[in-house]
């Protein structure tokens, strides 16, 4: 397994009244080139399934196996070598007053224990020119610009490439196309898409889009109270569509008394 979740739990505010678990003794196993989608109502711990796996957030119980390394208790930087990860804010992952090439130069150093005494030679920039073209938004002629001058959509579209150019054993993407315009959001999904599938990456998408998750990756995972209350096959998932995953969320609000206000909301933050 690629991705091994092993009776995971993590409590915030531990020891006080307002204590809660944010993921509550969760198992999870992700195959090798499996693009697993991950949705659910607010709170319901897909962000911090994504920070431990990524080791933003360490657990308090459980194990987590990565390529079949037991990094439980390793930093984020110490799992670098294995994964890469887009934020849902385009900003976050671009140097904007460096050059587009020399953000890209620091994504193709990134892991790397020990720098080596890389330049923006020629045979550097072509391949980045290369990368670059794939993204369709003719950055390829603009590879000295501050990244800063870019648009959202396209900062968002250079850190997805700076993410998989040293091709990562694992991807995590925690909502990154939230805060794209539609037209840019539908572009970068095609992207990600094409990345994982030419790189074999096994991924990893938290999305607030039920619409997303059905058309991106071969398997979904719902979440409620930080518990995985469903996990969808390929299979399944081929057959499903907005209004069913919607039941399924209809049968939580039932179960547990939640108004019809209550979801009416999730229903316009999620569709």
């Amino acid at each position: 397994m690629m991705i091994a979740l092993k009776n995971i739990s993590v409590r915030f505010n531990t020891g006080t009244v307002d204590e809660v678990f944010a993921l509550k003794n969760i198992s999870l196993e992700i195959g090798g080139s499996e693009f697993v989608t991950v949705i659910g109502t607010n709170g319901s711990g897909k962000s911090t399934l994504l920070n431990v796996v990524a080791g933003n957030i360490m657990a308090d119980e459980g194990q987590v196996l990565l390529n079949g390394r037991d990094m439980t208790r390793l930093p984020s930087f110490r799992r670098a070598d294995v994964l890469s990860r887009v934020f849902q804010n385009p900003y976050m992952s671009t140097a904007p007053d460096m050059s587009i090439a020399e953000n890209l130069l620091m994504a193709w150093l990134r892991g790397k224990t020990r720098y080596p005494r890389f330049s923006l030679n020629k045979k550097l920039m072509a391949l980045f020119s290369d990368r670059l073209l794939e993204l369709e938004m003719g950055l390829e002629s603009r590879m000295h610009n501050a990244a800063g001058t870019l648009s959202g959509g396209q900062r968002q579209a250079v850190t997805l490439l700076m993410a998989v150019l040293q091709k990562p054993k694992i991807l995590l993407l925690d909502e990154h196309t939230a805060a794209l315009d539609p037209k840019t959001a539908a572009q970068v999904s095609k992207l990600t898409t094409r990345f994982i599938d030419a790189g074999q990456l096994t991924a990893l998408m938290v999305t607030h889009s039920m619409k997303q998750a059905l058309e991106m990756g071969s398997r979904i995972i719902m979440m409620h109270k930080g518990q995985i209350i469903s996990d969808i096959p390929a299979k399944e998932k081929e057959l499903l569509s907005v209004e069913d995953l919607l039941g399924k969320f209809d049968k939580i609000r039932k179960k547990e008394k939640l108004t019809p206000e209550m979801l009416a909301n999730f229903v316009r933050q999620y569709v």
